[in-house]
């Protein structure tokens, strides 16, 4: 339901030879807030409507080569495509029967790669025989050592935001969806998975190795397109859902995220259908990027979740939430990420309340606005950095994606359920996801939908909900819900009485939750002698912790205080996982502490860099680059 923006275009559905026709995809905005800075496309003229990709992979060149087939609907006087590239060496451009047609490179810059322009004709399928470069931003390749078994190299690819340009030449924007189907050729014994159908999960024996073959009927944004290779084994968790990861971590992956299904079960009772089949995991090696990326069909997830007690699965609920908020209903553009994270993060907390009940449901939102201030306070009130309508214009879009789009949007949605009640909320939140389902969207089509849909009219509720001060102005509108001041109150209370004086083993550690232990961590005075901290570590085996949230908290708080005994865990932890909500903020940490950590933050760095995908690389390198430092 395109209320704001004009239609690009009507797309046909034109499908192959002996193939079923496929559902047009859902049509590009060109309002000017959906407009897309971040990719050279011009929808409006041509875009591209399905994406067929037929790759080998080349572990020892680190490359994938082969061909993209491209459908394209274009007006009937279109002269060219635009397309986004990143690091693509073209080889040739064909029609669909199989002439040539001229194509070339234009002027781009090192955020968003090199337009890459073919002339169309008459041709509505073209099709892109290239190579990726060794260091395309969107792979990371890993050497046997780097993997759980040892014995077998491993591929992932993260294409938030506008990484894939960099193995697939499509147009690399959230709102032009595309439906899309793949063949690829990996050495044997590695098995591929993607984020689609899997429709030979064996793979067909072929030359150079085993040819898998995917298909996603649904047009998705394309930064949803997702590849993995490697030692791969499945462990189904119920009817619909299943892990996949090294046979090493196989057991410990399908013990803690044994509760998905009841997961979905929830989601699905708040907001409706779950929408793509199956709902399956893919446990990664430590270096993957991110918590989780919810990849359509096939969550991918750090190995730091495995906590050995189901305490850090809310990151399982807010992937799955992705299913409904981020990949059937879109942000159009990057400078609204708050429409995918802020409506997940509230979605992630529904479906932990449903499924773990209040208590800890409160937790967790109690932690998200605590994260909420220390965002606020870090980039300032009032800066432009903390609206949830961004301005991103000049920078990478991965800028922007700071937890402002997730813990202050899904305050905003708190605040909404709080003034109108939950029943309410909740009929419009499944509204809306059917209305917009396979949709691309915006701030404004939001808010326009908001009044028309649920506020009809009402101006006194209008006037109390602030709603364009949430989305458009910094900082916190003074109507936001606060969390329940009782979830961590006898955590509070240890707070205290650590702070006055108190023992350390005074505190009832051993029998809090994880939520609770964060708190205690986060809630501690910032500045602490050595001793005390010493007495801390000593009471709860701190530096030990095998809970990655719990060791992050400590090594905040110790690192603040040049606490030397933590110095081992830090680099432990730094060099052994490459997880950038972590990884970032710990060499920020060493950075800002001067000539203590520094020198720890360079010699620790050196050490583990090769092993972080380029997303943490080029955000720690930044840091380090501005204090001054080389990488």
């Amino acid at each position: 339901m395109m209320s704001i923006a004009a239609l690009a275009l009507v797309a046909c559905s034109c499908a192959r030879a002996g193939e079923p026709p496929r559902a047009a995809p859902a049509p590009v905005l060109t309002s000017a807030e959906a407009r897309d800075i971040h990719s050279f496309a011009r929808p409006e003229i041509a875009r591209v409507t399905h994406v067929a990709l037929d790759l080998a992979l080349d572990f020892a060149a680190r490359r994938v080569a082969g061909t993209a087939t491209l459908d394209v609907a274009a007006r009937p006087d279109a002269a060219e495509i635009l397309l986004d590239s990143k690091g693509l060496e073209i080889e040739a451009v064909t029609d669909g029967a199989g002439r040539a047609l001229p194509w070339s490179h234009g002027e781009g810059n090192e955020i968003m790669g090199r337009p890459l322009s073919v002339r169309l004709g008459a041709a509505r399928r073209i099709a892109i025989r290239y190579r990726s470069a060794p260091d395309a931003a969107a792979l990371q390749w890993l050497e046997p050592a780097q993997t759980v078994g040892g014995r077998h190299p491993y591929l992932f690819s993260q294409g938030q935001a506008i990484l894939n340009r960099s193995w697939i030449p499509t147009q690399d924007s959230p709102g032009i969806r595309q439906s899309w189907e793949a063949r690829i050729v990996a050495p044997e014994p590695l098995k591929v998975v993607m984020s689609g159908d899997n429709l030979d999960p064996d793979g067909e024996r072929v030359a150079g190795g085993r040819a898998y073959r995917f298909r996603m009927e649904h047009a998705v944004a394309p930064y949803l397109i997702a590849i993995a290779a490697g030692d791969l084994a499945f462990r189904p968790l119920g009817p619909r859902t299943g892990v996949w990861t090294e046979p090493g971590m196989l057991a410990a992956a399908a013990a803690e995220l044994v509760d998905t299904e009841r997961m979905m079960d929830a989601a699905e009772a708040l907001y409706g259908p779950y929408r793509w089949g199956r709902y399956d995991m893919l446990v990664l090696p430590p270096s993957f990027p991110f918590g989780g990326m919810e990849n359509p069909r096939l969550t991918f997830l750090t190995p730091t979740l495995l906590a050995g007690d189901r305490s850090l699965v809310g990151t399982v609920a807010h992937e799955l939430a992705h299913s409904w908020s981020g990949n059937l209903v879109t942000n159009a553009a990057w400078s609204d990420f708050w429409l995918n994270e802020g409506f997940t993060t509230y979605f992630e907390h529904r479906i932990m309340e449903a499924v773990y009940g209040p208590e800890r449901a409160r937790q967790e939102v109690a932690l998200s606005w605590d994260d909420l201030q220390s965002e606020l306070e870090e980039l300032g009130r009032n800066t432009p950095a903390t609206a949830l309508h961004l301005d991103l214009a000049g920078q990478d879009p991965d800028a922007g994606m700071n937890s402002i789009a997730y813990d202050k949007g899904a305050a905003m949605l708190r605040t909404i359920e709080a003034s109108v009640g939950r029943q309410r909320w909740d009929a419009y939140l499944r509204s809306w996801f059917d209305r917009h389902a396979f949709q691309p969207t915006t701030s404004e089509m939001f808010l326009a939908d908001l009044r028309r849909n649920l506020l009809r009219g009402d101006l006194a509720l209008e006037q109390r909900l602030m709603l364009d001060q949430w989305v458009y102005r910094p900082g916190l509108p003074d109507n936001a819900v606060r969390p329940d001041p009782q979830a961590f109150a006898a955590v509070d209370q240890a707070v205290r009485a650590f702070a006055g004086g108190g023992a350390a083993g005074a505190a009832p550690y051993a029998g809090w939750n994880t939520a609770e232990r964060i708190r205690f961590l986060g809630a501690l005075p910032r500045r602490l002698p050595a001793a005390r901290l010493g007495e801390l570590d000593r009471a709860f085996r701190l530096s030990d912790s095998g809970n990655s949230e719990v060791l992050f908290a400590w090594l905040k708080l110790a690192i603040a205080n040049r606490f030397d005994p933590a110095l081992p865990a830090a680099e432990r932890f730094l060099t052994t996982m490459g997880r950038r909500k972590f990884v970032l903020p710990l060499f920020e940490a060493l950075i800002g502490q001067g000539e203590w950590g520094r020198p720890a933050a360079q010699r620790i760095y050196a050490r583990a860099r090769p092993t972080y995908h380029a997303v943490t690389r080029g955000s720690v390198d930044t840091a380090m680059r501005t204090a001054g430092l080389a990488v």
